[in-house]
Order: structure tokens, then sequence, then C-alpha cells
């Protein structure tokens, strides 16, 4: 599985629901706050060029809000 990287902020529904999505498929993640953590923030703004949440990097497919079937697609081929 390659390594899963949620940005997002405490707020953000679509966040909330990308969080939910991924323990409920039983992803391992790591997660940044980027309200708080600018260096996350920089580096997601880096990655995606916005500074829109959530943003999800999925071994290095980058993904701006929660489109649950992209994200379904590429978790598929990298298991």
């Amino acid at each position: 599985m390659e390594k899963v990287i949620l940005y997002s902020t405490p707020s953000c529904q679509y966040c909330k629901m990308a969080r939910k999505f991924l323990r409920d498929k039983e992803i391992f993640f790591v997660e940044y706050n980027v309200a708080e953590d600018e260096k996350a923030r920089e580096e997601m703004e880096q990655k995606s060029h916005q500074l829109g949440v959530p943003v999800l990097d999925v071994g290095g497919h980058i993904f701006v809000g929660f489109d649950r079937r992209a994200i379904e697609v590429e978790l598929e081929k990298t298991q």
C-alpha cells in the first residue's frame, strides 16, 4: 500500500468525510491540520497548487476535494 496523506482543517466537513472514509476502509493514513501546521500547508499548496481542503495524496496522486469514487479507484490500484 502506498502512503496516504490527508491535509485537512478541523472545521471542514469534507475533511471529516474523507477521514471517516479512510478509517472505514481501514486505510492507514497520516493527517496534517493545515490550519495549524504551516509547513504542512506549504507542502499541500506545493502539491495541489491551491489552499482548498481536503487534499489527499495517495502515493503521489493528488486529489483536491473529496471525490470518493476517484479515491477508491486509486486505492484499488495501490493495493
